[in-house]
């Protein structure tokens, strides 16, 4: 069956996410996890050490400016994240831009200078955003954009973050693990909710009103 934009859609809207062996593989597979990893955005906790940080404003924060170039550093193995190899292939690497091109899939972007040193990216569909991989090369940057994306999904009025799994790196911030039953379940509130908006809040925001739109510290 032929990977299409159309139904990598009609696949989130069930519940199941495409993933490759390797980055070499040219076959994928559908997984649909006895349990699931959400993170409930009224339950995100950011760290004092990691609040006083984005204060600092290490990093310049970008949405969709570079997408591909985000998903490319997701792809490559990584010792940041015990990553030795990648469940993203070039067929998922294009699909998912092709996404991205019509509006359905967004990265979140670190920057300093010119060069890219952390982000994520996910899917979107209607009030429910499903977060794919996230990478950094230099500390604390993929952490910042995970908070700068948890404010802007609460802005724009989201019900559900799901992370497919619980990492150590996830957990630290809220994320739980629900049975299969929970999460369509929380998948198909979050899909009625037709009025989320990714763009509600500005791209340029001040880290005050980032950290203002996350209420839980710890």
């Amino acid at each position: 069956m032929e990977l299409t934009k159309e139904l990598l859609l009609s696949a989130y809207t069930q519940g199941i996410f495409p993933m490759a062996e390797s980055a070499n593989s040219k076959d994928l597979y559908w997984v649909d996890p006895e349990e699931r990893g959400v993170l409930p955005l009224d339950q995100f906790h950011v760290s004092k050490k990691l609040a006083k940080k984005i204060k600092s404003n290490p990093f310049k924060i970008m949405i969709n400016t570079a997408f591909r170039s985000v998903i490319l550093k997701c792809a490559e193995p990584s010792n940041n994240f015990d990553r030795k190899n990648t469940w993203i292939n070039s067929l998922i690497i294009d699909r998912y831009c092709e996404l991205h091109e019509h509006g359905h899939a967004h990265s979140i972007e670190c920057w300093q200078g010119e060069k890219l040193v952390g982000g994520l990216y996910g899917v979107a569909i209607n009030g429910a955003f499903c977060g794919e991989s996230m990478f950094h090369i230099v500390t604390d940057a993929s952490k910042i954009a995970l908070v700068y994306l948890i404010a802007r999904l609460r802005v724009g009025g989201y019900s559900l973050l799901d992370t497919q799994y619980v990492t150590n790196h996830l957990s630290q911030f809220g994320a739980v693990a629900i049975s299969r039953k929970d999460y369509r379940a929380r998948l198909n509130n979050a899909l009625n909710n037709s009025g989320a908006n990714f763009h509600l809040m500005p791209d340029n925001v001040e880290a005050s009103f980032i950290l203002q739109s996350i209420t839980q510290t710890s």
